[in-house]
C-alpha cells in the first residue's frame, strides 16, 4: 500500500511538471506571463478537470496527496528564499517605514472592508471575520516570478512589494492565529479581548524580528566557504538553513516562508552569494512550477452554481480594490510615482495559501458552508491568475513609452 502511495506520488509529480514546463513554453510564445501557464496546466490536468478521466485500477491517475501539497509548499519557501537573496538586511530597513506602512494597510484595509460587506450581506460576525481574513494575506511568489521576468527585481517597486509583503504576511498570520483561536473556541466573537489580540500580533512580530536579527549574525558565520570544502557543502548547509528556518517560523506560528526568506537576507551579503544564487536559480527551475501547477490544480470549477459566482464576484472585487486603495495609494506618496505605485497595488493582489488555509479552517470547524469555502478558492484562483497579466500589461506599457521616448 505504501508503495503504491509512493508511485501514486511520482505520478503526479511527473504530470505537473510536464505539463507546467509545456505551457510555460507556450505562454512565453504568446508572450504572456510564464507563471500564469504553469498555474492554468494545474487546473488543466488537475483531478477536477482532465485527470478525471484517466482511471487505472478504479482510481484517478493525478491525485493531489498530502506529499503532492507539500512538495508544493516546499516550493513557496524555495522561492521567498531566492526573494530574500535579491534583499539586503539594509534595504530591508531603509525601506522600514514604506513597507510597514504598506504592508498593514494591505491588512487593515481588506480585513475591514471585507467585515463590513459580508455583515451586510447577512453574514454572522465569525463568517465574516473568516472571509475578511482570507482576503488580507497576499502572495508573492507570482509577482516575483513576473518581477524577475521583467529584470525588475531589483526596482524600487518590486523592493516595496517584497517588503510590504513580508509585514503583510506576518501580520495576516498574526490576524489568522487570533480568529482561528475565536473559531476553535467555544466563547465564540464575544470572548475577544483586544488586549489578547494586540499581544498575539506583538508575539508575531517579535518573533520575525528576532529571527531576522539572529539569521543576519549566526547564517553568514554557519555558510561560510571557510568552514565547507567538499564539493556541495557551501549549497547544502545553506538549504539547511533557510528549511531550518521555515520550520523554526512554522512551529512558532508564523508562515514558514518568513523564515526562508529571512535566511536569503542574511546570505544576500554573504562572501557565499553568488554561488547560492546559481544553485538555488537551478533548484526554483523544479520547484517553482510545480508550486504553480500544485494550486492549480486543487481547483474545483464542477460545483459553481450562480450564487457562488455572485458571491464570488463580490469577494473578487473587494480583494481587488481593498489591495489596490490600501497598498498602491500610500505606496505612489513613498515612492513619488504613480505608475510605481500602481504597480505596488497591482503586485500585493494575489491571495495564496493563507487565504486557502482560512477557508480550510472555517471548513473543518464547521462555520463556513461548502459554498462560502468554493468562493474563497475562487477568489484566490481568479486574484492569482489576473495579478501576473497586469503586471506583465503594466511594464509593457512602461516599456513601450520608453520606446517612444527614444
Amino acid at each position: 500500500m505504501a508503495e503504491a502511495h509512493f508511485i501514486e506520488t511520482i505520478i503526479g509529480v511527473g504530470i505537473l511538471l510536464f505539463a507546467a514546463k509545456l505551457m510555460a513554453e507556450l505562454f512565453l510564445r504568446l508572450k504572456l506571463p510564464i507563471v500564469l501557464g504553469e498555474l492554468l496546466a494545474g487546473i488543466i490536468v488537475g483531478p477536477f478537470a482532465l485527470g478525471a478521466f484517466f482511471i487505472v485500477d478504479g482510481r484517478q491517475l493525478l491525485q493531489i496527496n498530502d506529499e503532492i501539497r507539500i512538495l508544493g509548499e516546499i516550493g513557496a519557501i524555495v522561492i521567498l528564499f531566492m526573494a530574500g537573496l535579491e534583499m539586503t538586511p539594509k534595504e530591508f530597513l531603509r525601506g522600514g517605514k514604506a513597507s510597514f506602512t504598506v504592508g498593514t494597510l494591505g491588512v487593515v484595509v481588506p480585513f475591514f472592508a471585507g467585515l463590513a460587506v459580508f455583515q451586510m450581506f447577512g453574514f454572522d460576525a465569525l463568517q465574516s471575520m473568516l472571509i475578511a481574513t482570507a482576503l488580507t494575506a497576499t502572495s508573492i511568489a507570482i509577482s516575483i516570478q513576473v518581477l524577475s521576468e521583467f529584470g525588475k527585481i531589483k526596482s524600487p517597486e518590486a523592493r516595496l512589494i517584497i517588503g510590504a509583503a513580508v509585514v503583510d504576511d506576518i501580520l495576516a498570520i498574526a490576524v489568522l492565529s487570533v480568529v482561528s483561536s475565536i473559531a476553535i473556541g467555544e466563547g465564540g466573537v464575544d470572548s475577544i479581548e483586544i488586549t489578547d489580540v494586540m499581544i498575539t500580533i506583538l508575539q508575531v512580530l517579535g518573533f520575525f524580528a528576532v529571527m531576522l536579527i539572529v539569521a543576519v549574525i549566526i547564517i553568514p558565520k554557519v555558510v561560510s566557504p571557510r568552514l565547507w570544502k567538499a564539493k556541495g557543502s557551501v549549497e547544502g548547509i545553506a538549504t539547511a538553513s533557510f528549511f531550518g528556518a521555515a520550520a523554526l517560523a512554522g512551529s512558532i506560528g508564523l508562515s514558514p516562508i518568513v523564515g526562508a526568506f529571512a535566511v536569503g537576507m542574511a546570505l544576500s551579503t554573504s562572501k557565499v552569494f553568488e554561488k547560492i544564487e546559481t544553485y538555488i536559480g537551478k533548484v526554483g527551475l523544479i520547484f517553482a512550477p510545480l508550486f504553480f501547477a500544485i494550486i492549480g490544480a486543487q481547483v474545483d470549477l464542477r460545483a459553481v452554481s450562480w450564487e457562488i459566482l455572485g458571491l464570488s464576484g463580490v469577494i473578487i472585487i473587494i480583494a481587488i480594490v481593498t489591495k489596490l486603495f490600501g497598498c498602491g495609494l500610500p505606496a505612489m506618496m513613498f515612492l513619488k510615482s504613480k505608475a510605481q505605485g500602481m504597480k505596488v497595488g497591482i503586485g500585493m493582489i494575489s491571495r495564496g495559501e493563507v487565504g486557502l488555509i482560512v477557508a480550510g479552517v472555517g471548513v473543518s470547524s464547521n462555520i463556513l458552508t461548502s459554498d462560502v469555502y468554493s468562493t474563497i478558492v475562487i477568489m484566490v484562483a481568479v486574484t492569482t491568475i489576473i495579478t501576473p497579466i497586469w503586471l506583465k500589461m503594466e511594464y509593457r506599457k512602461e516599456q513601450r513609452k520608453e520606446s517612444a521616448a527614444e
